[in-house]
């Protein structure tokens, strides 16, 4: 699924998740309110939504303050 996400057995819900937390996090100044849209299409609330986005927001700004501070995972060692 990493490298192919339309090879991954996703739902409608699961791929609408994955496409808005992709455009969040490789294209952060490029987000409109308009991506919302499939993943209410799909079925998910404001508040599914709202999980979604900060669970992303979560995960850069962690992975940011790891990498500015130089912390590798074991497995880069």
């Amino acid at each position: 699924m990493r490298d192919d996400v339309a090879s991954a057995d996703l739902d409608e819900r699961a791929l609408a998740m994955v496409d808005y937390a992709t455009k969040l996090t490789k294209s952060p100044a490029a987000m409109k309110e308009s991506d919302l849209d499939a993943m209410r299409h799909a079925g998910l609330t404001d508040r599914d939504i709202l999980d979604v986005n900060l669970t992303v927001a979560y995960y850069a700004y962690v992975n940011r303050i790891a990498d500015g501070l130089g912390v590798r995972l074991e497995s880069e060692d």
